[in-house]
């Protein structure tokens, strides 16, 4: 039975229905039957459903590119905008990302090479790509940008961050995304001495399939409250969500397997940071460190799985062509 928090009407994320994994879809992230896509598809929920929501570039023009330059000419456009990105493409460094802009995969799409560089805006969603061999961060958010939400895309064999969210960042959504082959998924919060990120930094990770990754799942600095459900984390050699610098983190319904270290309150040489943990799974796993503060409450409704069926669900239904 699904448990739904009532708090503020909410929308479900698309994109639960499960196939067979095949050799071919699990090498390129394709968890599922791949669909066709032209438009953003579903609403967040999460944080990056409240201050307003997230829509992208809805209602604006829509291009398709099928090669790096055309997709970083497409960045340059002004006012709202859909960029299709069709078959794979190759670019290199962090590429800026302008507000109101809904970067979404064709069936098939890949960005290989570089990332995006999500800085100083607001109102931006990525969904439905594979992202491979990233030279800095595959997807960077930072400097104080709002309502992003990263959807149903998979991130692998990369050189840093997979998904990172720091320097005043808020109000932010990473759901249903499939990491695998690759060490360091999700920062929160850059360093222990930026403490300009108190008050911000609130991020919702939800249905994300952790697959045999490192770390970060997320690393959380500061932010208060990050909220991590539904996850499925799977032989995570290192941990599975660290908080600390006074961060504080909802660990609510996930599934870990074989999983050594769960959570950690502190790590490193930070300070410690607070971890509730309820309704979760712990399989083949150690116990999770809790404590450590107090995190805050959520504000938003969210309709929350079964932790027994997070695997067969977020299997099912993460990274790209599941939407």
């Amino acid at each position: 039975m699904r448990t739904e928090h009532p708090k503020t009407p909410s929308v479900r994320a698309l994109g639960v229905g499960g196939a067979a994994l095949g050799a071919a879809a699990l090498a390129l992230g394709l968890l599922g039957v791949p669909g066709s896509a032209s438009a953003a598809a579903g609403s967040p929920q999460g944080w990056a459903s409240q201050n307003g929501g997230t829509t992208g570039g809805e209602g604006g023009d829509t291009v398709t590119v099928s090669s790096g330059s055309e997709f970083l000419d497409a960045l340059e456009g002004d006012g709202p905008q859909v960029i299709q990105v069709s078959g794979s493409i190759d670019i290199s460094g962090m590429n800026d990302v302008p507000s109101d802009t809904t970067i979404i995969g064709l069936d098939g799409a890949e960005i290989t090479g570089g990332g995006l560089d999500i800085s100083g805006v607001s109102n931006v969603i990525v969904q439905n790509i594979a992202f491979s061999g990233w030279d800095d961060d595959a997807v960077n958010i930072q400097e104080g940008s709002t309502n992003i939400w990263i959807d149903h895309n998979s991130f692998t064999d990369g050189y840093d961050g997979a998904v990172d969210t720091k320097r005043e960042s808020d109000f932010v959504t990473v759901s249903w995304n499939h990491f695998f082959d690759h060490e360091k998924t999700s920062l929160v919060g850059h360093s222990d001495g930026h403490t300009e990120d108190e008050g911000h930094l609130r991020v919702t990770f939800h249905h994300n399939f952790y697959d045999g990754t490192g770390s970060r799942h997320p690393r959380v600095r500061f932010g208060n409250p990050v909220h991590v459900f539904n996850n499925y984390y799977l032989d995570n050699a290192e941990y599975g969500v660290a908080s600390t610098m006074g961060g504080g983190v909802l660990v609510e319904g996930n599934y870990f397997e074989g999983v050594d270290n769960p959570t950690h309150t502190g790590y490193a040489d930070s300070d410690i940071g607070a971890v509730e943990e309820r309704d979760n799974v712990y399989d083949g796993s150690g116990e999770p460190e809790t404590g450590g503060g107090d995190v805050a409450a959520i504000p938003y409704a969210y309709d929350l799985d079964p932790a027994e069926d997070v695997p067969s669900i977020v299997r099912g239904g993460a990274g790209p062509g599941n939407i």
